[in-house]
């Protein structure tokens, strides 16, 4: 496969999410299906309360979409999308939740946990039975495998879920969710080139030209967000794209920033546990606290983007 060919989904992607994005939005609007805003939040994302949310379908629409009429379907990408699509249920399961309800929570934080488990097991389980590879993964930069042995599964699990759910904190300001998915998309479709997995490259490539499609409404000022439902299916599709190379440990890497959401809220809600009511951050996720601290959110959205940019070509150093 030829770095050019990453070309054809990406761009069929692109101009099916692009048409799909606005035909979302109509349905959205229609149904009153608007977001609603953390009152602890930021106080100028307030103004953002009734934009639509899930707009994520129109990511999964393109995506899909454009990878089978480019590859068809294996086995390989029929797994990748079985996951991108159970992740963008459950996320539009919460949204809806959301929506009908009129609250900032959906699903309780135990019922997505639990139901994340169960499909990152499925795929940690059938990855360890089908991989050339075994229970071994890639080892970035020392160019070797390490065998996990009996801890593959879980830690595989572990990956998967880690990721949905990063990708889903970083999820809170316009173009930032859809702009770093877009770059480590990216990179993970040429990973997938240099180590000839196809069907998980030709998905990739068309994540990226879903994400730069919806972000023609996402950007700033947003006309939709993505919610739950694009977010989680993101972060699960991408992880498992990633653990069908082999890949695991590139994504901390290459998804830097994702990661460095994650531990921002872990050490927010440690450190106001163990001062009693002090905070590390101004607020969590990070993304938030440069808010607070002055940066306009076009700023931080650039950049996180740049910061992801950098962290892939490292990343790709490593390969």
């Amino acid at each position: 496969m030829e770095y050019t060919q990453i070309a054809i989904p990406l761009i069929i992607a692109l101009v099916i999410t692009a048409i799909a994005t606005p035909i979302t939005i109509y349905i959205l609007k229609r149904y009153k299906a608007g977001q609603s805003i953390r009152e602890e939040g930021p106080k100028s994302h307030m103004s953002k309360a009734g934009t639509p949310t899930m707009g994520g379908i129109a990511i999964i629409i393109g995506a899909i979409a454009a990878s089978i009429i480019v590859r068809g379907v294996d086995r390989e990408l029929l797994v990748i999308v079985a996951a991108f699509i159970a992740f963008g249920l459950l996320g539009f399961l919460d949204d809806f939740v959301k929506v009908v309800k009129k609250r900032n929570l959906g699903l309780t934080a135990k019922q997505k946990f639990a139901l994340q488990v169960v499909i990152a097991v499925i795929i940690a389980v059938y990855q360890c039975k089908v991989s050339v590879t075994g229970t071994s993964i890639y080892v970035p930069f020392a160019e070797t495998y390490w065998d996990l042995g009996w801890i593959y599964i879980p830690f595989v699990a572990f990956v998967i879920v880690a990721m949905a759910n990063s990708v889903n904190l970083t999820d809170g300001l316009d173009g930032l969710a859809a702009g770093t998915s877009l770059i480590v998309s990216l990179f993970l479709a040429i990973v997938g080139v240099v180590y000839s997995f196809a069907s998980a490259s030709v998905f990739c490539a068309a994540v990226a030209g879903a994400c730069i499609g919806f972000l023609f409404f996402n950007r700033h000022p947003a006309k939709v967000f993505m919610g739950d439902t694009g977010s989680l299916a993101l972060g699960g599709g991408l992880a498992v794209a990633a653990i069908l190379m082999n890949m695991e440990l590139i994504i901390p890497i290459a998804g830097g920033v994702f990661l460095a959401e994650t531990v921002s809220v872990i050490l927010q809600v440690t450190y106001f546990k163990v001062t009693k009511g002090k905070r590390l951050f101004r607020m969590s996720p990070l993304h938030h606290h440069f808010e607070l601290c002055g940066w306009k959110e076009t700023k931080v959205v650039a950049v996180f983007w740049v910061v992801t940019l950098i962290l892939c070509v490292i990343a790709l150093l490593g390969l």
